[in-house]
């Protein structure tokens, strides 16, 4: 709200037309005062430090590493860290007859699972793993379920 208002002020002056007035009242008072008035220098001071404030929220992570849960009440919001998700979303896909190993990146929208199948028909352990992957998924009770990615192989060869 108070950048648009800046915007259609910025706007408007390009335009040609005046400004608004509390921003020609500024600049007026700001053109009389010296540069070492203390109101100059206090305004600068909390300009400085509005600033390097906005500057720290723009480098810091913020909540990036939880997923928003699905709202039962409107009043409890809940999140489930990205790690944690994937960690069920693992056991889930371990628990299938066949996976040998089985590795998962939970992204904020999409989760890639890399499954190894050791003693079943690859196409067998796929569809097994992903039914439980969709089960899990919506298990998980997330806002947006993520989006599956599924590669099922064989282990490699072992060296002499």
């Amino acid at each position: 709200m108070i950048a648009g208002a800046f915007l259609y002020d910025i706007v408007a002056v390009r335009a040609q037309r005046d400004g608004m007035s509390w921003r020609r009242e500024l600049a007026r008072q700001l053109a009389r005062r010296p540069l070492d008035d203390v109101w100059v220098l206090t305004g600068a001071a909390v300009a400085a430090a509005l600033g390097l404030w906005l500057l720290l929220l723009a480098v810091t992570p913020g909540l990036r590493s939880l997923l928003p849960m699905r709202r039962t009440h409107p009043d409890v919001r809940a999140g489930l860290n990205r790690d944690a998700a994937a960690m069920v979303l693992r056991d889930r896909v371990m628990a299938v007859a066949g996976v040998q190993s089985a590795r998962v990146r939970m992204g904020r929208s999409r989760a890639d699972v890399r499954a190894v199948s050791h003693f079943r028909e690859l196409d067998d352990v796929r569809a097994d793993v992903t039914a439980v992957l969709d089960e899990a998924a919506e298990g998980l009770g997330l806002a947006r379920p993520p989006t599956l990615s599924l590669r099922v192989r064989r282990p490699g060869r072992k060296e002499r």
